[in-house]
């Protein structure tokens, strides 16, 4: 049986998680946006190692309950490992998000960067509105792709010069199999499902790396970023040139990014000052039968 791609990513999910929210916008969320005052029932999509469950629980009220569906046994596995000792009403599946039927009885549906990797994520989006209970929620943390690339601020280079935006925003929208940009989308997918009172937040962090970090602090970051794919080396330059080809950018625009990326990697290290803000959207309805 072949490997699902997720188990073998467990490491990188733990490292580079961090780089989205801080602890006090999600209690922000819970309590004066979403206005959890009672205990709820949540399903995680796609949950992984159970990451959103860890940060929600803590601010949900006494009595609330995670559930987790995940295709890599791995991950629940690890997401189990994590639950075991902690004071909180959990269990895990392991199935495949396309396939299962679920009972109406969720008061809550969420999902981190999941929608991004469907064929079909208004048909996905439907199976999660289909387990909400009557005014119930679906949340949807989904990244926007070029939003997140547009913050880059490297000390000592224009932004042009290593994320060239044109290029980019070409091959975010020529992208096959997933949708980095799927989180600009989600309100209008769930507008169009019939789920009311939508609005969408956009994740706060702001990455600063800088040399009067903490040295531990430091490294801690460095390599998360680094996890997370910013300053990555290309390689092999004529892959690389073919396959932007192939997804149908000029081979002029594919050389120009391919020289981008390659600056990029040369400048960015330890020692830099660079800011990156991942701009993860946040959106959410209601569910009005």
């Amino acid at each position: 049986m072949e490997k699902y791609y997720w188990d073998t990513q467990l490491e990188y999910l733990k490292r580079t998680r961090d780089l989205y929210y801080n602890d006090d916008y999600l209690e922000f969320l819970v309590s004066r946006v979403w206005k959890i005052t009672k205990p709820v029932h949540i399903i995680d999509f796609g949950c992984g190692y159970g990451y959103l469950g860890l940060k929600l629980l803590p601010l949900l009220p006494e009595g609330s309950k995670y559930t987790g569906i995940d295709k890599g046994q791995q991950l629940i596995n690890q997401a189990i490992e994590y639950f075991h000792h902690l004071p909180y009403d959990a269990e895990f599946l392991v199935a495949d998000t396309n396939e299962i039927a679920l009972e109406r009885k969720y008061d809550i549906v969420v999902c981190h960067a999941f929608l991004l990797h469907m064929f079909e994520p208004k048909k996905m989006l439907q199976t999660m509105v289909n387990a909400i209970v009557n005014d119930g929620k679906i949340i949807c943390f989904e990244p926007h792709w070029i939003s997140s690339m547009s913050s880059y601020e490297l000390e000592g280079y224009e932004q042009s010069q290593i994320v060239p935006l044109g290029i980019l925003q070409k091959l975010f929208e020529k992208n096959s199999g997933k949708d980095g940009n799927i989180g600009a989308k989600v309100p209008r997918y769930l507008s169009e499902l019939g789920v009311k009172n939508i609005e969408c937040r956009i994740s706060d962090k702001v990455n600063f790396f800088h040399s009067d970090m903490n040295q531990q602090d430091k490294q801690k970051l460095f390599h998360s970023l680094k996890e997370d794919g910013v300053g990555g080396e290309p390689v092999n330059k004529d892959q690389f040139i073919e396959s932007l080809q192939k997804r149908g950018i000029t081979i002029k625009e594919a050389h120009e990014q391919f020289e981008a990326e390659l600056l990029f990697s040369q400048l960015f290290n330890i020692d830099s000052s660079f800011i990156y803000a991942l701009s993860m959207k946040i959106t959410f309805g209601e569910i009005k039968k």
